[in-house]
């Protein structure tokens, strides 16, 4: 199974794929550290880093393992492409969107936050903001992280992942 995240920065994706993948004991890709690894050569990224998630995903899924995509995902067109990962390595898609309706926090999070990635800037709110990130045409989980804690969205994730049906069949569910 591949499950794509998707979601504007400071909203909460990372934290909660990071964890579903641990969960889950999925692969976890994440393009910012592709990108800043990319960025490092001295290469411009512009696509690629996405390009390389799709390939090192596919190789993944054909393996057997489940993967968790962690990016901004913000068109239709990266979020096509994520599925066409799936269909061609024969597995199911799930994409999750993460928000943070309470504008508010999310600023906060977006100013406080310290990130793991060692070189890479972090977008100021005016940034996250003013990105371009287009609504969706199709059916997702929709996670709102305002006023909850990872741990509680996490639980939400999986009880919709479990609903989507897919939860037996890829281990998703808690076995309790």
């Amino acid at each position: 199974m591949l499950i794509i995240f998707a979601g504007r920065s400071g909203a909460g994706k990372t934290t909660i794929a990071r964890e579903l993948a641990r969960a889950l004991a999925a692969v976890y890709l994440r393009i910012d550290s592709i990108e800043q690894a990319i960025r490092e050569t001295g290469a411009i990224v512009d696509g690629s880093g996405y390009r390389v998630g799709y390939r090192v995903a596919e190789d993944n899924l054909r393996l057997g393992r489940s993967v968790v995509a962690d990016s901004v995902n913000p068109w239709p067109l990266t979020r096509e492409a994520w599925r066409d990962v799936a269909d061609r390595a024969g597995v199911s898609a799930i994409d999750v969107e993460v928000t943070c309706s309470d504008l508010a926090e999310h600023r906060r999070r977006v100013e406080t936050r310290t990130w793991h990635i060692p070189g890479l800037r972090l977008p100021t709110w005016q940034e996250v903001v003013e990105r371009d990130y287009r609504s969706w045409d199709r059916e997702r989980i929709v996670i709102d992280t305002a006023g909850q804690s990872a741990e509680q969205s996490v639980k939400m994730l999986r009880a919709a992942l479990a609903a989507a049906g897919d939860a037996k069949r890829n281990g998703v569910c808690d076995k309790t």
